[in-house]
């Protein structure tokens, strides 16, 4: 029985084309017969074929590749593929194939449109990401074979101070390799909900100290650190929180100007916690930014980095409970604000 109304298919949103035991059209949604070019209520009745027109790189029909009604009595379907509609844009069909009972014949089949803009845009997505990545390790990397060849090829001609100051800058660029790749698997394992934290009770304040000794030595950039006194130790990973703290201490040498201030002090949270503030003294951030800059290799300016920081900085805060927003600092730069709760009760759970 034909029907010249979809009804509830056209309240999908990907276009769906019904075809009887006759492999003729009974129904078919208005998406789906704007895709294929055609007319809905014309397209009733006509052969599967007909009203189906796709066709692959080699120019053949989808009927005629995947041939619905025939083949192997225990066939219920045929998986998603990419193949051009008529107007030669890339549309990704699937297909169920219903039988009245296992080794029947075919007596319905219902094929699925949806448009592959969307991979697209993914697959875009994914060569930017690529790219960046790309980007990122080759600097190092170039650091690395530079310096060792030189070793190899002059080692004889080289004093003990020119060693060491090559296998210095050698060991950097590898701990920089190391730091991205770990960044990297953090960044796989925020998306996908399974980053794993092991949390423990610890001071805020030895680990933040560490991170602005550790920065501090290997920058001319005034760091100043005011801490106050008698802070409760918060229930964190202490490689993450460092991680989290280094990531901010870094993006205000990065993308700011003057002394870098690094605050800690008690968070009005409930059951307590800490709150972890860091000021530039650059432009600042604007407004209508600030969402943008916790999204994936986000960078604002052209100071180098892998724009990933702040994407961990946000996500690595929100799996321990906590949150992060941004501020203008006094002097007119940014004043990124983390509060770490003491305890959480779903500490690990990463939103999605």
């Amino acid at each position: 029985m034909t029907s010249t109304d979809p009804g509830l298919l056209d309240l999908l949103p990907d276009g769906v084309l019904i075809a009887g035991a006759d492999g003729r059209v009974t129904q078919l949604s208005r998406a789906a017969a704007r895709m294929l070019g055609t007319d809905p209520a014309a397209a009733l009745g006509m052969p599967l074929a007909d009203v189906l027109a796709l066709r692959d790189g080699e120019d053949r029909s989808w009927v005629d590749v995947n041939d619905p009604f025939g083949g192997l009595g225990s066939r219920t379907g045929v998986p998603e593929q990419s193949w051009l509609l008529p107007d030669g844009t890339e549309a990704l069909v699937v297909a169920s194939l219903h039988r009245p009972r296992r080794g029947a014949p075919v007596d319905r089949v219902a094929v699925v449109l949806r448009s592959g803009r969307g991979r697209a845009r993914l697959d875009r997505e994914r060569s930017d990401l690529v790219a960046t990545v790309a980007h990122e390790l080759r600097s190092p990397l170039t650091g690395v074979k530079g310096f060792v060849q030189a070793l190899l090829n002059r080692w004889d001609k080289l004093n003990d101070e020119q060693k060491k100051l090559m296998l210095t800058t050698v060991h950097a660029d590898s701990d920089r390799l190391s730091r991205l790749i770990a960044e990297l698997l953090d960044v796989a394992r925020i998306d996908t909900g399974r980053l794993q934290l092991y949390p423990r009770p610890s001071s805020a304040e030895t680990l933040v100290r560490r991170v602005v000794d550790s920065v501090q030595a290997s920058t001319s950039r005034p760091v100043e650190l005011h801490v106050e006194p008698d802070l409760p130790e918060i229930l964190v990973d202490p490689d993450k929180f460092t991680q989290v703290v280094t990531n901010l201490v870094e993006n205000g040498l990065r993308h700011g100007e003057g002394v870098v201030q690094v605050l800690l002090d008690a968070a009005d949270v409930p059951g307590g916690g800490v709150r972890l503030a860091v000021e530039d003294e650059g432009a600042g951030i604007p407004m209508d930014l600030r969402k943008r800059v916790f999204t994936k290799f986000w960078k604002g300016g052209a100071r180098g980095g892998s724009g990933l920081g702040l994407y961990l900085v946000g996500g690595l805060t929100a799996a321990h409970g906590g949150t992060v927003t941004i501020e203008e600092a006094a002097g007119g730069g940014a004043r990124i604000v983390t509060e770490w709760p003491a305890d959480h009760a779903d500490i690990g759970r990463t939103p999605r």
